[in-house]
């Protein structure tokens, strides 16, 4: 079964996020783009049009995934724009590869945060810088409170607070991290629609969760539940960016470096530069 087409919530996040690359001046000669299939393959042709001479890393973990996004991504043989635009490479980049990466609505579903973001950090290289977005502990707040009013588990796992984020950032040895959030309100002309919308948001990971199947009754009662209310989901989106500084040296009574450590060391800046 082929992967589900991006979501237009995470389509929408991404022009936003987008819009934020205006505020830096660093022009990568390389980037990735992590997890594009859900994040927004329609927002991978704006980057690609803001930077259309570097070099791209479409980074999906599985390979139907890889295989989709190449399908939608490539251009057709015929399009003289297939032979000038720069080379898109459907693979995991290596260490220091790329010196932008983006990743757009992935953070709050992975199951080990802290070692994803290890993995951003070791693909970018030095002065190279992380954008992404994730949704925050206000979203589905109508949603999380009619769940509770009815003694039901909670409708997705908790989400990760901006301050938080920028705390795990900067213990896996990004630097700078600047965080900031808005909240998007969603409505619907019917709970089939809403229920629609969410279903194509993700999982519910929220490790209470009903464990079996929810019969046809409890459907009928959420749907009403819902009809009750105003139809209307509120999602609180954070965004944040941060760049990989160069490491710092260990301060002892004698330290030992190779003639390569010593001009890394001595290197203030890549070939490229970045707003202060």
């Amino acid at each position: 079964m082929p992967p589900a087409p991006s979501p237009w919530l995470h389509e929408e996040v991404a022009r936003r996020m987008q819009e934020r690359l205006d505020w830096i001046k660093c022009q990568p000669t390389h980037w990735a783009h992590w997890a594009p299939v859900r994040g927004g393959l329609q927002a991978h042709a704006l980057l690609a049009q803001r930077y259309p001479s570097a070099e791209c890393y479409v980074a999906e973990a599985l390979k139907e995934s890889a295989q989709y996004a190449a399908k939608k991504i490539a251009k057709p043989w015929w399009k003289p724009t297939r032979w000038s635009a720069a080379a898109t490479q459907y693979a995991m980049p290596g260490e220091g590869a790329v010196q932008m990466l983006w990743a757009n609505m992935t953070l709050h579903m992975a199951p080990d945060p802290q070692a994803l973001m290890a993995q951003w950090h070791r693909a970018l290289a030095v002065d190279g810088f992380l954008m992404f977005s994730c949704l925050g502990p206000d979203t589905l707040q109508e949603l999380r409170a009619l769940y509770q009013s009815l003694g039901w588990p909670a409708p997705s796992h908790e989400f990760t607070d901006m301050h938080d984020w920028g705390d795990m950032l900067g213990a896996a040895g990004f630097a700078e991290p600047v965080m900031d959030m808005e909240r998007i309100t969603l409505t619907f002309e019917s709970p089939h629609r809403l229920l629609q919308e969410l279903r194509g948001l993700g999982r519910n990971l929220q490790p209470l969760r009903f464990p079996g199947l929810r019969g046809r009754k409890w459907r009928e009662q959420l749907h009403r539940e819902l009809a009750r209310a105003p139809l209307q989901l509120t999602f609180e989106v954070i965004y944040g960016h941060a760049f990989k500084p160069a490491p710092r040296l260990t301060v002892r009574a004698e330290t030992v470096l190779s003639l390569a450590q010593m001009r890394e060391t001595l290197h203030q800046r890549k070939s490229f530069s970045r707003n202060p």
